[in-house]
């Protein structure tokens, strides 16, 4: 169980756990020679590079003062780094180069199409010099498959997508391979002959054990197979070998109690559960994933690396990157109280050092432990969860938030949540539970999700707050509700339909009205829907589960709403557009319903950059200690 009180720390401010970093998301160069990371520039993040061997000034190599930069790659050649960029959160991807030989020279956006976008993209051991991308500038609601020469700029259209194809594969050899949805949701691999219009059915998954898909789906180098996340005959997602000419599959790694980790299907910027070496594309290792991390070392020369990269933290190993000899590596660590700790480590010479800690001023002396608890539901069914617990006080009776994960198929994990640390620091126990439906707790306790919108899924939060009100953690008269996204949607769900349970609620980019949601989801999406959404609420194009939909959603009970709520909205937001949030603002404030309503404009589905994130956590942090009494921290 938790730990009791420590020492007392000292406050920090909002801008401590919401500042850019420092340093942050290093990776080495293909040539072992240089180390890239991300760093402010005119206060916003952008890639920087530094030389491994011997002292260099860092130099910046991106020059966007407007929106950070996430998520940037090596290329096989050291000269050019390739990075994504979208429009104040528009979610229109495009993929830019950058040539590090000519510092002066700008970045070329190799996919300049007005309203199009790239849905992720990787380079392939077989074709030096080239990038696969999945890009939707011929029709907006499909995407096509791609090559791109890097050096030339040259898109080449390897596949134009008909409709339903929710992957793609290209063999080394030319061949072609489409991942289709039945009208039904299943989905079908299918060899595809592309001058005969003909095709070759390979195996079939049922579409409804995979709500976000296949994941993960990666080709093997040879191009005679898949290695894929299967949960075929099976509760746990294991990893197996499918053979593309006759269709069987073959195990090749299981943990027996844990899933394989496959929250990068929703969050690309975290790990593959697939760890593959540079060069040849092989498979190393493989991640699991329960409350803490296992990899297990499919290689042997990898087995010691692994052995001894365990050793530089007590954290669990996450993104991790070599030159193409596997014997220079930069990895970083997940950890509750030592978050992004990033090492360099030579494995032909066993020489490590620390790179650096993206928040020097965040360590154990101010972060509080995250600990794993398992809570019973009132069906018997055990949820997996998290406590946060302040420093420095008793934790007995204390002002709790109940801190939902969106998705909702995706999971709460160990390690650093800047949300829950702020929280924890100003006198709060954070709770995070992961309800029936999360995943990542295998296909049974996905599948008891479904139909379960404000029914059993909501029970669980319920039974959370119980939990902790019996165990005596929290105050049960000052508990609050704080999500986004799903959790924005579970907020508002518990302020409307609970609405004695929570004293305050606070909904960040939240869905208030299902039949809307899904009516205004990017094209692309909509064929995605029917192993999810549809499945687990509900189709707004049938009758009777539009009614369905409605009477689940927040907005059919905002008549309820009498508890004081924060709504969080960004003004480009396209998976929950703004509509979303003005509609149950309106519908309190026509109440004389206590809401406070803060939108930035230059917003996606969640905040990008730090003066936006800081101005809504400062909001957030003075609406519960007006409501729940817990503290504010220095200006």
């Amino acid at each position: 169980m938790p730990a009791g009180p420590c020492k007392s720390p000292s406050p920090l401010t909002v801008e401590d756990f919401f500042k850019a970093p420092v340093r942050a998301g290093a990776s080495i160069s293909p040539d072992g020679s240089r180390i890239a990371c991300l760093a402010p520039w005119r206060g916003r993040l952008n890639v920087w590079l530094e030389d491994v061997d011997g002292p260099s000034e860092p130099r910046c190599v991106t020059a966007d003062a407007h929106r950070s930069v996430h998520t940037y790659r090596w290329t096989d050649d050291p000269r050019w780094l390739l990075y994504e960029q979208d429009g104040d959160g528009d979610e229109n991807w495009h993929l830019y180069r950058v040539d590090l030989e000519n510092p002066d020279a700008e970045a070329v956006d190799l996919t300049p199409f007005p309203g199009a976008a790239v849905l992720g993209f990787e380079m392939v051991a077989a074709r030096p010099g080239k990038a696969l991308l999945w890009l939707n500038h011929r029709d907006p609601a499909q995407f096509d498959l791609c090559e791109l020469d890097i050096v030339k700029g040259e898109l080449t259209t390897l596949a134009e997508n008909p409709g339903q194809v929710a992957g793609w594969l290209h063999t080394p050899a030319g061949e072609l391979y489409a991942q289709t949805r039945t009208a039904g949701g299943d989905l079908e691999l299918a060899q595809w002959h592309t001058t005969t219009g003909t095709s070759r059915p390979v195996t079939t998954f049922a579409g409804a054990d995979y709500p976000m898909g296949i994941q993960p789906f990666q080709l093997t180098p040879d191009g005679t197979g898949v290695w894929l996340g299967s949960n075929r005959g099976s509760d746990r997602t294991r990893l197996v070998r499918l053979d593309l000419a006759t269709g069987a599959e073959t195990e090749v790694d299981a943990h027996p109690d844990f899933d394989l980790d496959t929250r990068s299907t929703v969050f690309p910027a975290l790990p593959s559960a697939l760890i593959r070496h540079r060069r040849t594309g092989e498979l190393l290792g493989v991640r699991y994933l329960g409350e803490r991390q296992v990899i297990h070392p499919l290689d042997p020369d990898f087995a010691a690396v692994l052995e001894n990269l365990e050793k530089l933290s007590d954290g669990d190993l996450a993104a991790l990157s070599s030159d193409v000899s596997a014997e220079r590596w930069v990895v970083s660590f997940t950890n509750d109280r030592d978050p992004g700790v990033t090492y360099y480590y030579d494995h032909a010479t066993g020489e490590s050092r620390l790179l650096f800690r993206p928040y020097p001023d965040l360590g154990p002396e101010v972060l509080a432990p995250m600990t794993p608890v398992t809570i019973p539901a009132r069906d018997g069914l055990e949820l997996p969860a998290y406590l946060s617990l302040p420093l420095g006080r008793e934790p007995t009776g204390l002002p709790m938030v109940l801190l939902v994960h969106g998705g909702p198929w995706t999971r709460d994990s160990w390690g650093y949540h800047p949300v829950a640390q702020l929280l924890a620091h100003r006198g709060y126990a954070v709770l995070q539970v992961n309800f029936r439906g999360s995943t990542g707790y295998g296909k049974a306790f996905l599948k008891a999700g479904i139909g379960e919108l404000t029914g059993k899924m909501h029970d669980d939060l319920l039974d959370a707050v119980e939990w902790a009100v019996t165990e005596g953690y929290a105050d049960r008269d000052r508990v609050a509700i704080f999500g986004g996204s799903y959790g924005g949607y579970a907020a508002l769900v518990g302020a409307s339909f609970t609405p004695g349970v929570f004293a305050a609620a606070i909904d960040f980019c939240g869905i208030s009205n299902l039949v809307t949601f899904l009516r205004t989801v990017p094209a692309f999406a909509r064929p995605h829907l029917i192993n999810n959404w549809y499945l687990f609420a509900g189709d707004p194009d049938h009758p009777e589960q539009e009614a369905e939909l409605l009477a689940r959603s927040p907005i059919s009970r905002v008549h309820e709403i009498r508890a004081p709520l924060l709504v969080v909205q960004g003004g480009n937001d396209v998976r929950v557009v703004r509509a979303e949030s003005d509609r149950i603002v309106d519908a309190l404030r026509a109440r004389d319903v206590e809401v406070e309503y803060l939108v930035k404009e230059d917003e996606g589905h969640g905040f990008v950059n730090p003066e936006n994130s800081i101005g809504a956590y400062r909001s957030a942090e003075r609406f519960l200690a007006r409501h729940l009494g817990g503290q504010t921290g220095p200006a």
